[in-house]
């Protein structure tokens, strides 16, 4: 069973609950790996050379400048169905403190906070509060973490000219991946700062799949970091919801794969309870990133009465399927979610094994 999907509020009305196929939140899709050599940085005022920048150093500039950067802006997402979401975000940084606040415009009412990898969602329709620890938000233009010089093996950059793009002058360059297992990228980078102010995403054939964009936004905005974590705090009336993640790891929960798939490294392994707090059954989430791209293999127990049809569903640039694994010691089922094409998520399915 094959289900088409294309909603483009993806980072918006989804940013910080995704996809749920099962009966759990679907988060942490991106990984933050070190950098392993440092950033070429200009002297002050001044624009680095950006000519002579291999993957690795454009990843780098852009990866900073999103860390460094304070920001109000308008962000839009649009799919290739044309449907458009928009939402407000606040974005402020002292030393190593995150902090941002995320307004969506369109669809459901919905606040999103986040203090470095903490992050509190606000429903005011049902008076909700969810609390999460949460390593990466999926949140534009945190898109790309600090890579290391790997992913120079499975993407290639080119420079494709300037531009202008919320009013500001950019330089867009070209990700073009060296295989079939991941999408490429064309981003429109802010001249001086490298912040990211646009993106696409686009398929082997370059169709524009996804495409994410400031429509209006100002740099080094006068943001607070104790203004935002006021608002963040203040709970009076609502409900607070706690998701708890235990780490564990592949190995003692489990599971392997067989085969590795070509780029991407495993950078997490979590348990987190099912049907809520002090469930017995439990979720495993293992996510896998190759830099860029993220994938989450989702293992729970089978349930005949509560699981769905195995599918395919496509959300933007998202793709999810799930699938029943049969297994001599009991039955699974396996949801897996990324930012790849389905054949890169069917890679994963094929080669995921239990080893207990």
């Amino acid at each position: 069973m094959n289900l088409s999907m294309q909603i483009p509020a993806r980072r918006l009305a989804v940013v910080f609950v995704a996809l749920c196929v099962t009966q759990f939140a679907v988060a942490q899709l991106r990984s933050d790996p070190a950098a392993k050599r440092p950033m070429a940085r200009a002297p002050v005022g001044e624009a680095p050379n950006l000519a002579s920048f291999g993957v690795v150093e454009w990843l780098q500039r852009l990866h900073t400048a999103s860390r460094e950067r304070s920001y109000v802006g308008t962000f839009v997402v649009s799919a290739s169905a044309g449907n458009l979401s928009s939402a407000r975000i606040w974005h402020a940084c002292e030393g190593d403190l995150q902090l941002e606040r995320v307004e969506a415009l369109t669809g459901p009412a919905r606040s999103t906070f986040r203090r470095n990898d903490h992050v509190m969602t606000f429903l005011p329709d049902t008076k909700v509060v969810k609390s999460e620890k949460r390593e990466s938000l999926e949140l534009f233009p945190n898109l790309l973490g600090a890579p290391d010089s790997s992913i120079a093996d499975f993407y290639g950059v080119r420079m494709l000219g300037h531009d202008r793009v919320a009013g500001f002058d950019t330089d867009v360059i070209s990700l073009v991946p060296r295989d079939s297992l991941r999408f490429g990228y064309r981003i429109w980078s802010e001249h001086r700062s490298g912040l990211v102010v646009k993106l696409q995403t686009v398929d082997g054939d370059g169709k524009i799949v996804e495409q994410s964009a400031f429509s209006e936004l100002q740099l080094d905005a006068p943001v607070k970091v104790h203004a935002l974590s006021q608002m963040m705090q203040s709970t009076a009336g609502y409900r607070v919801e706690k998701s708890e993640l235990e780490r564990t790891t592949s190995m003692a929960e489990g599971w392997a794969l067989k085969t590795p798939v070509a780029g991407f490294k495993p950078t997490s392994c979590y348990r987190r309870a099912m049907g809520g707090a002090g469930a017995l059954e439990r979720t495993v989430q293992w996510t896998f990133s190759d830099g860029l791209a993220s994938v989450s293999l989702f293992i729970e127990p089978y349930d005949a009465q509560r699981q769905p049809q195995e599918v395919l569903l496509m959300l933007g640039a998202t793709y999810t399927m799930t699938r029943r694994l049969v297994d001599k010691g009991g039955d699974w089922w396996l949801t897996v979610v990324g930012e790849v094409p389905p054949q890169t998520l069917d890679t994963f399915a094929q080669s995921l094994a239990r080893t207990r």
